[in-house]
């Protein structure tokens, strides 16, 4: 390459590492408020999912429509991406747990996509997109994780869907982001539950209900999915900038060893060029002597 072309490849990438120097700064800060709002939901999120769970461990196995999966064979899944790409595997590793399920079809599910890059995945591989909201992801409210809640419990109890499920990163650290895809509906229970539903049941010790238990869970299922929803929401945001900081930093990074090898290159050129110029003037002076 001439020394025209490296210059210009250099010029090049120190203007990309000048962007990606100041997205990384701008995520350096969102991430921080992103981080400390997760961290303030994740204790209402953490104790309303477990509060849940075990007080249907004991409540010696109730017939309710939230609990038992519906006749219909279609799954609902929420999956919240984000709206803007340069964030490393942030978004493909949230796709992937759908697209990559070993026993779901794609004519079975009815995506509701939080967020456009999961929007634009799953309309190019041929995925019924039933309803994709962008706004949501950019600054999450409560009362937005309960209109989604509403809807999503509408379609339920009207037999559209047999199952809910939510995909979501959820944030442990500023490096570490975990994709996880959990089951909403219906409400499961895990092993070490069910034996103490086993216990509870044989000791006698089933949770009562007051005034019913029908209108009990009708008013706080509702609540558990909506908190589990605004929770993978925040979690979900924290894990999108602390992502696109890594990969942004990273690039940086590259961009700098990128630079550092054509200035070597540019440098060696134009001892080269001044080589050839010096040799060429000794060669005519010669010929003139």
């Amino acid at each position: 390459a001439s020394m025209r072309d490296i210059k210009r490849r250099k010029g090049s990438i120190q203007s990309t590492q000048q962007i990606t120097k100041a997205m990384k700064l701008v995520s350096t800060v969102k991430l921080q408020r992103a981080k400390q709002r997760a961290e303030q939901s994740k204790a209402y999120f953490n104790c309303m999912y477990e509060t849940v769970t075990s007080m249907l461990a004991r409540t010696g196995g109730l017939n309710h429509p939230y609990l038992r999966a519906g006749q219909s064979g279609k799954k609902a899944v929420v999956v919240i991406t984000s709206n803007r790409g340069l964030a490393g595997g942030y978004n493909s590793n949230v796709t992937r747990l759908v697209t990559r399920h070993p026993e779901w079809k794609k004519e079975d599910l009815e995506l509701y996509c939080l967020g456009n890059k999961g929007r634009e995945t799953f309309a190019r591989q041929g995925y019924q997109v039933k309803e994709c909201d962008s706004d949501i992801v950019e600054s999450p409210v409560y009362a937005d994780a309960a209109a989604l809640s509403a809807r999503l419990l509408s379609s339920f109890a009207a037999g559209e869907v047999g199952e809910i499920y939510l995909a979501y990163t959820g944030f442990k650290n500023t490096v570490s982001h975990i994709p996880t895809l959990l089951r909403l509906l219906p409400v499961g229970v895990s092993q070490e539950e069910s034996q103490q539903e086993n216990q509870a049941q044989e000791s006698g010790a089933v949770m009562n209900f007051e005034p019913e238990d029908t209108e009990a869970l009708d008013m706080l299922i509702p609540k558990y999915i909506t908190s589990l929803i605004y929770g993978a929401l925040r979690e979900s945001v924290a894990s999108e900038n602390g992502a696109r900081m890594q990969a942004m930093d990273n690039a940086t990074s590259n961009a700098e060893e990128i630079i550092s090898d054509l200035t070597l290159k540019y440098n060696r050129a134009r001892q080269g060029s001044i080589t050839q110029e010096l040799t060429e003037i000794i060669a005519g002076a010669e010929a003139l002597g």
